[in-house]
């Protein structure tokens, strides 16, 4: 009997059967709308299918012109589209049993383009175009498009769709007062709000028969003001049952809702408890969603009945064959999502493709691929940071034979220092995971190993990989050698002491995740649900609308922070497109006192001196932390090439403007899936 029995069992839906209860969540790749993109995405999605994945659920494709995300993004009007699906479905119907649904997805007052239309003219705060209020004769138009389009994807080959319904778009904006402001039949009362909703699912039952999947996608936490009562949410749930969807999905958070949903720092499974209220209220299947990224996780859910399916979006990019690694007792084998959203979310908000920080074969089936090992070679990999770890597992499950050297204890170089920040110790995972595949694939590992030159020139290896870091830079201030001065290395590998006014130089990363680990105490908001729900404002139990907190409470810092930078620019603009804004909001609750335009004059015993607008101050502070850039760490590399050795750089190493985790692991990949 497996440990994850529960999440493997089959969902019998009546009609057809889910081969697990893992639905694949719809993530917009990107692909749809590139040449050759629906081919990539063949490959992409069957990959998903051949690992056990219940159902899938594509990206959203719009049903119109004026819902779809971009002007020019993926729409199913025609039959021309419905060829274009095919190549997809045909793919994923290859594997026995395999069931993938086309995600419906009209954006309304979100879209990025000047045909925008909602239930109001009330224009989004993170889009720049205001929406055409619709009349009537309007809105029919979008609930026959939704029909139309669903009926175009039972023709593609799809096995059902999914009807979003939740995070802010086109639907959700009918059902709240926050966005509908109508007097006429479609908006005023609750009934008349939830109309175009109960409709579209309705008239798109009618259109496809009994025997066609339709999931619903129904806000049940929406976390701006003036959002849905509990009350109506179960209301809206049950006629959307009686409507005829076949499985009712959970939906958490508007875009602009300033409450994180699936960033790392969410703890895991944090929302889940809204779904299994739910399911008390509701008879058809329902699935849960947000932060659910491992199989222990996911199956406990179901097993103490708090959902019929979970749905996994981002853990799917990080490794396509999650369910079947699980169902075959291969749990420790799983490369984990950590939630960080760089190479997904952060690409497909930026108008890019989406891939995976921790897996770059993500939507790159096709691109990057092993090479048939045409000769075996002694390869040696200096360092055992991400981009080190990469390059030796990928070349060794070539089958080459390969060497990891590291000076430390431990493999996992920059990761064991982020998987201290709060908010990031979902890290671990991934060192985790690569230390089950330096044992799978046969890496030879030698920790604690200061190697030279002169040791890999002796040992004769045919190619080296130097993965060697970083060195922190440090500026050119005076005072700078003073000993209140450290660099970040001191405070997150080296612990030394730090005093309780400190002064954080450099508003990188880097300087956030120091920021960050020094004004919290001893206990992460993101290991503990009730702290963060408390700390960003939520109310899981609904009682006000939109399950947004009267205030939030919380934990007073553990220091007093200074962040400075002197760009002109905001403090933390280069920080993650989709998760900047969190990390900004955390240090901000703490009194982290963020400031730009800063000239660092001295550092002495009164403090450090800096004028800050062309004003000169000295803050009185214990310590001054410099996060102020790195520097490529590559003493190896001109006495080995000096010896005619074949050398490649990667990671920090090759480049270290800004450490990328996203970068190395794909370098160290591409690099020894083709040496």
């Amino acid at each position: 009997m497996s440990q994850y029995q529960h999440l493997l069992e089959p969902l019998d839906l009546g009609f057809t059967k889910a081969r697990s209860r893992v639905l694949m969540g719809s993530m917009h790749t990107g692909l749809e709308e590139r040449k050759g993109g629906w081919e990539r995405q063949a490959e992409y999605f069957k990959q998903r299918a051949e690992g056990g994945v219940g159902i899938i659920v594509s990206g959203g494709i719009g049903p119109n012109e004026e819902g779809v995300g971009v002007q020019g993004g993926a729409i199913l009007v025609d039959d021309e589209g419905v060829q274009k699906h095919k190549i997809v479905t045909d793919a994923v119907h290859e594997v026995e049993g395999a069931l993938i649904c086309m995600q419906i997805l009209h954006t309304g007052r979100y879209a990025y383009n000047n045909k925008a239309v909602s239930a109001s003219a009330v224009k989004s705060p993170i889009h720049p175009f205001p929406p055409k209020e619709l009349d009537a004769q309007g809105i029919e138009k979008q609930i026959q498009d939704f029909v139309t389009c669903a009926a175009l994807a039972q023709k593609a080959g799809y096995d059902g769709v999914e009807i979003m319904g939740s995070e802010g778009y086109f639907i959700n904006q009918f059902i709240v007062k926050h966005t509908n402001k109508r007097t006429d039949e479609w908006g005023g009362s609750y009934e008349n709000r939830i109309r175009l909703a109960i409709d579209i699912v309705r008239r798109t039952r009618e259109e496809v028969g009994e025997k066609f999947i339709i999931i619903y996608r129904l806000s049940m936490l929406d976390l701006i003001e003036d959002g849905s009562t509990w009350e109506e949410i179960v209301h809206l749930g049950k006629e959307i049952e009686k409507a005829g969807a076949t499985i009712i999905n959970t939906g958490i958070g508007w875009h602009e809702a300033r409450v994180p949903t699936i960033a790392t720092s969410v703890p895991r499974a944090a929302f889940v408890e809204v779904t299994a209220r739910m399911k008390k209220e509701l008879s058809l299947p329902l699935i849960t969603t947000n932060r659910i990224n491992t199989p222990e996780v996911a199956n406990s859910i179901i097993a103490e009945g708090q959902a019929d399916m979970v749905s996994m979006a981002r853990p799917m990019l990080a490794d396509a064959y999650f369910v079947k690694k699980a169902s075959e007792g291969r749990g420790d084998e799983i490369n984990t999502c950590i939630g960080c959203n760089q190479a997904c979310l952060d690409h497909v908000f930026s108008g890019g493709e989406i891939s995976c920080l921790v897996n770059p074969y993500a939507c790159n089936e096709t691109l990057i691929i092993n090479q048939p090992l045409t000769a075996k070679k002694k390869i040696a990999v200096v360092g055992a940071g991400p981009a080190g770890l990469a390059a030796a597992t990928t070349a060794s499950e070539r089958g080459h034979d390969v060497t990891l050297f590291d000076g430390a204890g431990e493999i996992g170089g920059q990761f064991n220092i982020a998987k201290q920040v709060p908010g990031k110790e979902e890290f671990f995972e991934t060192i985790r995971y690569f230390g089950k595949m330096i044992e799978k694939t046969g890496v030879k590992l030698q920790l604690n190993t200061k190697v030279a030159a002169q040791d890999l020139i002796k040992a004769g290896f045919d190619e080296v990989f130097l993965a060697t870091g970083i060195v922190p830079r440090t500026p050119e201030i005076e005072g700078i050698d003073h000993p209140m001065v450290m660099n970040y290395l001191d405070v997150l590998k080296h612990k030394k002491a730090v005093g309780q006014r400190v002064a954080v130089i450099g508003a990188g990363g880097i300087g956030f995740d120091v920021s960050e680990y020094l004004v919290h105490g001893k206990t992460s908001p993101s290991l503990d649900k009730h702290q963060f729900m408390k700390e960003w404002g939520v109310d899981l139990s609904v009682t006000s609308a939109g399950g947004l907190a009267k205030e939030a409470v919380v934990e007073p810092a553990a220091r007093e922070v200074f962040l400075l930078q002197r760009k002109k620019s905001k403090v933390g603009a280069g920080l993650g497109k989709t998760t900047g804004w969190i990390h900004r909001t955390t240090l901000k609750h703490k009194g982290v006192q963020m400031i730009n335009k800063t000239q660092y004059v001295k550092i002495d015993d009164q403090g450090f001196h800096v004028e800050i607008n062309g004003e000169a101050k000295i803050l009185e502070v214990d310590n001054v932390i410099v996060c102020a850039g790195q520097d490529p760490q590559r003493e190896l590399q001109e006495e080995l090439v000096g010896a005619g050795m074949n050398v490649h750089l990667i990671g920090g190493a090759d480049k270290a403007a800004e450490l990328d985790a996203k970068r190395a692991i794909k370098q160290g990949t591409e690099l020894a899936a083709t040496i």
